[in-house]
């Protein structure tokens, strides 16, 4: 198994910053705005986003979104899917949403997440953003809005995302091919 860093504490930490550099170009003051980060380890990446928000004196929304049970592979596994928390302790009728996650893949995770989103009413528009983008993988017609590194990936490969959040040393972004 080979690793390939693609991203360290200093480059994620200066992409995230361009990330919310770019929210808030778009969205000004949040008013009418909520951030969603999808489980399990997008909701890492929201609170980081969220936290560079606050300091840039930004105040939003932030709940999490667990779209297992609405997976289109939901009933395919061998093994029973676990569910995480969803958290939305607002409405999201008539809002600006802001889907995160950690890596965009196929894209079936984000069709999901649509439909678990669509439970908690129709929002105004639907933006995606993601850390990582692995180009040439899509199953699915979904883009990001806000991508903070495009990867040319082969389905055989992995990307890694490691952050403290989740109890690593340092913040860091691999791309693993396996054997």
């Amino acid at each position: 198994m080979q690793k390939k860093l693609i991203l360290d504490s200093k480059q994620l930490d200066i992409t995230l910053s361009r990330l919310c550099q770019q929210l808030i170009e778009n969205h000004s003051d949040f008013s009418n705005c909520v951030i969603l980060g999808l489980q399990p380890r997008g909701v890492f990446l929201a609170e980081l986003i969220h936290q560079k928000l606050k300091s840039l004196k930004v105040s939003v929304p932030l709940g999490y979104l667990d779209a297992t049970f609405h997976r289109d592979d939901f009933r395919r596994r061998d093994t029973p899917a676990k569910a995480y928390e969803t958290r939305v302790n607002f409405a999201i009728e008539g809002k600006n949403v802001v889907l995160i996650d950690d890596v965009l893949f196929t894209g079936r995770t984000v069709r999901a997440a649509l439909d678990a989103m669509i439970s908690f009413g129709r929002p105004e528009k639907v933006e995606l953003l993601v850390l990582v983008d692995r180009k040439s993988t899509r199953d699915l017609p979904i883009a990001a809005d806000y991508i903070g590194k495009s990867v040319d990936t082969l389905d055989s490969q992995r990307v890694l995302v490691e952050l403290e959040a989740q109890g690593h040393k340092q913040n860091k972004i691999w791309l693993i091919n396996k054997e």
